[in-house]
């Protein structure tokens, strides 16, 4: 036994991820391990002290939905992420990843993963460039050495993203107009076998009906996933099950009985041995109060005794807030007419303004914004029941104004814009100048295509489309079956914030009990590194000593949305929207070694690696 330790941290409150409440204590750590849990423990025998009377001491954060594959070859710290506390992250979901490099040469004159991200994820296209120009091996052992060689802030965790299989392996043209024949279904099957023997935690798909890619002359087709028949997810799930790693998946929504048919394999009953499957999401949509109930009692049939599955939702545990810039946003997706005006470029304004100025256009946009407004038929009733197919609930009252080139709107509604816009009259000379050109009596169609014409993204807004209920968003984290996740965290960097989600699951918690608080700490952290067969997520001695220390009266005061910044990340050239929950965390191990601390990172974090590459335990085929 060492007699020497790193670092004693005393007197902690200690959360030790089984779920239980807390117990007060000391925390050796040396060469990277948690050497001795007690109480008393001798502080002559530790090169550094840290006292955490007060303080909460836990494992490490898991983040089980990120995006981070780009971001890790611009920024390997991943520092918006460690500053909550958060210590491991599940990359490459939602069938999209770079395991197989840049694969410009299956590109056949298209870049794939600037086609692939930029829309779905929302990250512009000259960071895509520049992450993929770095990206020069090709194959997924290639993949890991290089993460190998990363200065690391946190342990990242790859899968092997569906899409980019299917683009090495049929190349991209084919990948996106056709199903694979036998042998290219075959080496999609060696391809991944050899990936999952190899280190990766799993397989991601993605079946949500509006993530398409973001080049011509491809704008209108979808990602390659999308275009995968049924045999072929069967047939790449069943290596997974075979080699016991994690389908990430999102579900097919506007086809009922495709998702009870995909969701199904997750089944040991029916395949002979439970399918670690986690799908995204479990949200409360505000426009659509069925979809949540189908979430829950799915999970609770997939998982029943019956069907013998190994199924959790994902979570968000906070608002679902978009901030959209303009036209711009991932809420455009999913809606045709409003699709149309994300296809451009983000530069490309004279395009957007075209297509403003279209009339068939406006008159599809009228009717769009319309339906189930007025009048009678299903789409007023499923918009009275709320039942809408849309997240976006086409009420201005619902979009709230950031920032824009009228100061005084900043806070303010669109429906109150709408309003002063109708008035015309007490309006400051820069309103007059937008409205100018605006039609008495305008719809409200009208108005929004005339705000985004005179303004662009130079227009920031944002609303919630889901999770308005605090009490049904615990009610969610607090389910045994749900996984806290589907932070986004590397993607959407002008649209979501929401890198602190495991602080605010924790916030939710603590609005009960000690013993809902050891809940939410297990599921945030020995729950998913169970689910992806991981060694993190506890403090037991011996374990590997990923840290956190939280000040629990911080927490009870604090609100992530109150503390978004956009800020300009010099490593993308670019703004993006992060959070800040400083005096919350009060210090981040990561591998027994301090990044973080009350005051900020240590002074060589990004100089060298903190965290690794982390590859599930070796499971039987």
């Amino acid at each position: 036994m060492n007699d020497r330790w790193d670092t004693l941290i005393r007197n902690a409150t200690i959360f030790d991820g089984h779920g239980g409440g807390p117990t007060r204590g000391d925390i050796a750590i040396a060469d990277g391990k948690i050497a001795r849990r007690g109480v008393g423990l001798d502080p002559a025998r530790a090169d550094e002290m840290l006292d955490a009377d007060g303080q909460w001491a836990m494992p490490g954060l898991i983040d089980i939905h990120t995006h981070y594959d780009l971001e890790l070859e611009l920024d390997p710290g991943l520092r918006e992420s460690v500053r909550h506390g958060v210590t491991t992250v599940v990359m490459s979901n939602c069938s999209l990843g770079i395991a197989f490099g840049s694969q410009r040469s299956k590109g056949e004159g298209v870049d794939p993963i600037v086609d692939c991200f930029a829309r779905v994820e929302n990250i512009p296209k000259h960071v895509l460039r520049r992450a993929a120009d770095v990206a020069t091996w090709s194959d997924a052992r290639g993949y890991l050495d290089h993460l190998d060689t990363l200065n690391l802030g946190a342990n990242v965790v790859p899968m092997i993203p569906h899409s980019m299989l299917r683009i090495q392996t049929m190349g991209f043209e084919a990948s996106v107009s056709r199903h694979p024949d036998a042998a290219e279904l075959e080496s999609m099957k060696t391809v991944l076998a050899e990936a999952l023997q190899g280190g990766y935690a799993g397989f991601s798909t993605d079946a949500l009906p509006f993530h398409y890619l973001a080049s011509a002359p491809n704008l209108h087709k979808k990602i390659p996933t999308q275009y995968a028949p049924f045999r072929e997810i069967k047939a790449l799930t069943q290596v997974t099950r075979e080699h016991d790693r994690v389908w990430q998946a999102t579900p097919p929504k506007d086809h009922p009985l495709q998702v009870i048919r995909n969701l199904l394999l997750t089944s040991g009953r029916l395949f002979g041995r439970p399918l670690r499957t986690t799908v995204v999401a479990a949200l409360d949509v505000v426009t659509n109060r069925m979809l949540v109930r189908l979430g829950l009692a799915l999970t609770a049939i997939l998982n029943s005794k019956l069907l013998r599955g190994r199924f959790a939702l994902q979570s968000l545990p906070a608002r679902f807030k978009v901030w959209s810039d303009g036209p711009i946003t991932p809420l455009a997706e999913e809606i045709p007419e409003l699709r149309q005006l994300n296809e451009p470029d983000l530069e490309d304004v004279e395009a957007r303004m075209r297509i403003l100025e279209d009339p068939d256009f406006v008159q599809r946009f009228r009717a769009m914004w319309n339906a189930g407004k007025g009048g009678f038929g299903p789409a007023r009733l499923r918009r009275a029941l709320r039942l809408e197919d849309y997240a976006l609930t086409r009420r201005l009252e619902d979009m709230m104004v950031e920032r824009c080139p009228v100061e005084a709107w900043a806070g303010k509604s669109l429906a109150e814009i709408y309003r002063r816009a109708a008035q015309r009259s007490g309006l400051e000379e820069a309103e007059r100048e937008i409205f100018e050109g605006l039609p008495e009596g305008a719809d409200e169609a009208a108005f929004l295509i005339h705000l985004f014409k005179r303004l662009d993204t130079d227009l920031c807004w944002y609303t919630v489309t889901a999770n308005p209920d605090p009490a049904l968003t615990r009610r969610l984290l607090m389910h045994p079956k749900m996984l806290p996740g589907f932070s986004d965290a590397g993607a959407h960097l002008t649209n979501m914030a929401f890198y602190d989600c495991s602080l605010r699951a924790l916030r939710l918690a603590q609005a009960g009990s000690d013993a809902d608080v050891g809940f939410a700490v297990q599921q945030l952290t020995r729950a998913p590194a169970e689910f992806f067969n991981l060694e993190r997520g506890t403090l037991d001695e011996g374990s590997v000593a990923d840290v956190v220390l939280i000040d629990p009266e911080a927490l009870s005061t604090y609100e992530g949305e109150d503390h978004v910044q956009r800020i300009y990340r010099d490593a993308f050239e670019h703004h993006q929207l992060v959070n800040r929950s400083d005096g919350v965390v009060r210090a981040v191990f990561v591998g027994g070694a301090l990044a973080w601390h009350g005051d900020g990172f240590v002074e060589d974090f990004g100089q060298r690696p903190f965290g690794q590459r982390l590859a599930p335990r070796q499971a039987v085929a």
